[in-house]
């Protein structure tokens, strides 16, 4: 595949990235409706086990699990356990302290729900309205930090609640308070916590991208300067040049924000051929990965501080990722293209865009990464295992969760203390994934 290299501004951009769920009742409440089913007190999780939030520690979506197997048996890895009464969403799990943590609407109201190792509930709570526009149903991952959790509804309620006992302790109206702008999909920000802030996007004049009290909800920064409505990404913090960063992407360009003041530090276009860019952002050295579905392709810029802005280094229309991710593995970047576009899963140069190798059998998938391992969950329901290969990837192990409706199984997949997290809809699956 040729790869253009470009020197002036270019529109492209990113993702949809949503996560998953499960229900309870409220905060002070335990659910006796939901239950677990195959429950195996002999597959215990490792008591260390921490995903704090979406993509895990860092953000790196790179789990540090050792010892999983390179290989699963034929029909899958054992399953431990599966919880079926989610409610509808895409939100993902975060894990610690022996319990999990997701979200989910029920009827008209979405909820955040905690589970303990072996998929009991434990408690419920309301975060405002349920989605029931397009793409029904919960969006984001609940992020933890020092005893709390963080949750962002799609229609812009970020909450914040006790994680032992599902207590709120405040909320926010992004919407109201920012005059809050987002897309045809609601939010679906999975918000991040930096020192004592709660940082996200709400997308409105009034504040694009702001910072947020973890303690109390109220406001310590807003950004005015950016001039786009929020997307759908989920963020990153990198240090670069020097600057702490909040990396993501509007509905119109790709941004850099300090984190410690909120002053823009450095902006460029990236207008996608639909409006989607939910992409998190693949930082290494200076450079930035950024896509979008549509055949709006993939393209690699450096960031240039001193012009407040970024050049491009090179762009293919057919690295056009929608919902699955990004990854980089040394000098490789792994992703998937999208199923209206390139329709392939790619492994190229990180600096050069070259390809390394093409695949076009697996379909529209997310990616998470463990123990050298590529772990790739189609949109209707494969699960894949591939070895990271020096020229590419070599698929190892598959096996069928069931075949669903298109993105059915938007959630990224969880490998956390020595377990492999699921989400489809309703359903949490639980699967054993450490070697002998």
């Amino acid at each position: 595949m040729k790869v253009k290299r470009l020197t002036t501004s270019v529109a492209v951009s990113a993702l949809v990235v949503l996560a998953v769920v499960f229900p309870l009742l409220r905060g002070d409440e335990v659910s006796e409706g939901g239950k677990a089913s195959e429950v195996s007190q002999t597959v215990q999780p490792a008591e260390d086990a921490v995903w704090p939030e979406f993509h895990g520690p860092g953000r790196t979506n790179v789990s540090p699990d050792r010892g999983l197997l390179k290989k699963w048996p034929e029909g899958g890895p054992k399953h431990v356990w599966q919880y079926s009464n989610c409610g509808r969403g895409y939100s993902g799990v975060s894990i610690t302290d022996g319990m999990i943590f997701t979200a989910g609407d029920f009827d008209e109201t979405e909820f955040v729900l905690a589970l303990d190792m072996n998929g009991r509930p434990l408690w419920k709570t309301e975060n405002g309205k349920g989605w029931l526009r397009s793409s029904p149903g919960s969006r984001t991952t609940p992020t933890y930090n020092d005893g709390k959790l963080y949750q962002m509804s799609p229609h812009g309620r970020l909450a914040a609640f006790d994680a032992r006992s599902g207590r709120t302790l405040w909320a926010v109206d992004l919407k109201d308070r920012f005059d809050g702008q987002h897309g045809v999909w609601g939010y679906a920000e999975n918000v991040i916590v930096d020192g004592d802030n709660v940082l996200c996007m709400p997308g409105g004049p009034k504040g694009r991208v702001v910072a947020l009290d973890k303690r109390s909800g109220k406001t310590v920064w807003a950004n005015t300067e950016i001039k786009h409505t929020a997307a759908y990404c989920s963020p990153r913090i990198v240090k670069h040049d020097g600057a702490r960063q909040l990396l993501t992407l509007t509905q119109k360009s790709l941004v850099g924000v300090d984190v410690a003041t909120g002053k823009l530090l450095w902006s460029t276009p990236f207008v996608p051929a639909s409006p989607q860019n939910a992409l998190t952002p693949v930082y290494r050295d200076g450079y930035v990965f950024v896509a979008c579905g549509h055949s709006t392709g993939g393209t690699l810029l450096k960031i240039d501080i001193q012009a407040r802005g970024a050049n491009f280094v090179w762009y293919r229309k057919d690295l056009d990722n929608c919902h699955g991710g990004a990854l980089l593995i040394g000098d490789s970047l792994f992703g998937c293209g999208c199923r209206m576009g390139g329709k392939q899963f790619y492994c190229v140069d990180f600096l050069t865009g070259k390809t390394k190798k093409l695949d076009k059998t697996l379909g529209k998938v997310g990616i998470s990464r463990a123990d050298g391992m590529l772990y790739c969950i189609n949109h209707r329901g494969m699960m894949y295992l591939l070895a990271v290969t020096s020229d590419g990837f070599e698929i190892v192990s598959q096996f069928d969760l069931g075949r669903k409706p298109s993105n059915s199984y938007l959630a990224h997949p969880v490998i956390c203390g020595g377990r492999m997290y699921l989400r489809c809809n309703e359903d949490l699956f639980v699967y054993d994934v450490r070697g002998g």
